[in-house]
């Protein structure tokens, strides 16, 4: 079925934009980087985060095209944990010039509402901002930027405003709407 698509681009031109959430209130929420590249974990972030959103992009993907992304210098995977069980990931790409996309961000369905996503995403801006000091050849970040579109969560923008993202494109297409996958075929 074609749609109108809306995708907004946003960004933070200065750590000084970004405007943190406060942390869940007695959950025992950790956030930690996935320090070595797997593709396994990657593909089910993208797919349990994204399956009910429309993140079909990636799936097509092999093993050795995740691998390779994941394996190139300055790409992260920051993980939210509740209790140890994987709740959401935030995915960073530095880029030229200084600049660092947050190219994937979001939770599993059954994280979201519980205030989880805005911890996430100050961390994961944060660790945009200080991305150079874990990758020596990089520069200092300068600009932080993402994409979200009216496929995306119904809470996806609010969330990005409310920490401090500012809108700089708005762009609309009539596009087909592909069908959710879910986590796994059937779900």
């Amino acid at each position: 079925m074609d749609t109108d698509l809306t995708t907004w681009s946003l960004e933070q031109t200065s750590p000084a934009d970004l405007r943190p959430a406060v942390e869940p209130d007695g959950d025992d929420i950790r956030i930690e980087r996935a320090a070595v590249p797997s593709p396994e974990f990657s593909r089910f972030l993208y797919a349990s985060v994204g399956g009910d959103i429309h993140w079909t992009d990636r799936l097509g993907l092999t093993y050795a095209q995740w691998r390779e992304h994941l394996e190139r210098p300055g790409v992260e995977t920051w993980v939210a944990y509740d209790r140890g069980t994987p709740a959401g990931y935030v995915e960073l790409e530095a880029q030229p010039e200084g600049a660092v996309e947050i190219v994937y961000f979001g939770l599993l369905p059954a994280f979201r509402g519980r205030r989880i996503g805005g911890h996430l995403l100050s961390v994961g801006t944060a660790r945009a901002w200080d991305l150079a000091e874990r990758w020596p050849d990089r520069e200092p970040t300068k600009r932080v930027w993402l994409h979200t579109c009216s496929w995306d969560g119904p809470t996806a923008m609010d969330n990005y405003l409310r920490r401090g993202f500012r809108v700089f494109r708005t762009e609309t297409e009539e596009k087909t709407q592909p069908p959710t996958p879910g986590p796994w075929p059937g779900a």
